[in-house]
């Protein structure tokens, strides 16, 4: 199963870099994104998961509503996403389901940080899916981790797909850098040794970031966004389609899981 889902947050990457991005800029720029992420679903036919801050929920109710009526999964990316506390955990879960009628099971912390499993228990979540098992600089190294799912602490941990042996990464930078043939190649190896790919991406990856005077993004994060972005990302699908590999949310893989 391809587990394709969407950070879906208030835009505040800029702050990273120097670069100061109005609160209506940051919302406006990922619900377009979103937008677009929802129409190239519903163009292929594609469930995906969307995990989400109460920030960015509370101003888009339309988008939550499309994402759970269209048979989506609505997941839990915290609070707000440049701001964390552990009572964060149970908060935002509670104010997701308030705002979606759905139960939220899942959570993935801001920028795939360390969160403390046994808060996430606490709070109630099924699954969390916060591990990058690779190394890169200045973010974490965690080769030491599993590729593949696991319990700890009772809650499922689901991280995000690397490819066997070399466990390079099939996160939205590749997907970004990489030739799209060679990411294919990555993916299409992984999803075989393991049966299932965990990609991730974000809604506002689908616009045009060369702007370096207002984001302040160096050439590898700008690279093939906007309308480029879109087209890779259908090129992708289209791909996995045609090799007939099905696509789920979370709960939906789980449940494949939990059964055999």
């Amino acid at each position: 199963m391809v587990l394709l889902s969407f950070d879906i947050e208030e835009f505040d990457m800029p702050f990273e870099y120097g670069k100061d991005i109005s609160f209506e800029d940051q919302i406006a720029i990922s619900r377009a994104g979103t937008i677009s992420i929802l129409d190239i679903l519903d163009k292929y036919e594609v469930k995906a998961t969307f995990f989400c801050t109460v920030t960015f929920a509370e101003n888009i109710p339309d988008l939550i509503k499309r994402i759970t009526e269209t048979g989506h999964e609505l997941a839990s990316h915290g609070y707000y996403h440049s701001d964390f506390k552990p009572e964060h955990l149970l908060q935002s879960k509670q104010k997701l389901e308030e705002l979606s009628g759905k139960e939220i099971t899942g959570y993935r912390m801001a920028r795939m940080m360390p969160v403390d499993e046994r808060e996430i228990e606490k709070a109630g979540y099924t699954y969390n899916t916060s591990i990058n098992p690779t190394y890169l600089p200045g973010r974490y190294n965690n080769f030491n981790v599993s590729r593949t799912y696991f319990i700890k602490n009772n809650v499922l941990q689901i991280p995000a797909s690397v490819s066997p042996l070399i466990r390079f990464p099939l996160f939205w930078l590749s997907f970004h850098n990489l030739p799209l043939g060679i990411y294919k190649t990555l993916a299409s190896w992984t999803y075989k040794k393991d049966k299932y790919l965990n990609i991730y991406f974000h809604p506002w990856e689908f616009t045009d970031l060369e702007d370096f005077n207002r984001f302040g993004f160096p050439g590898y994060v700008r690279r093939n966004t906007g309308t480029k972005m879109a087209k890779r990302t259908e090129d992708l699908i289209s791909w996995m389609k045609a090799k007939n590999y099905p696509f789920g949310t979370f709960q939906e893989f789980i449940r494949t899981i939990s059964s055999n």
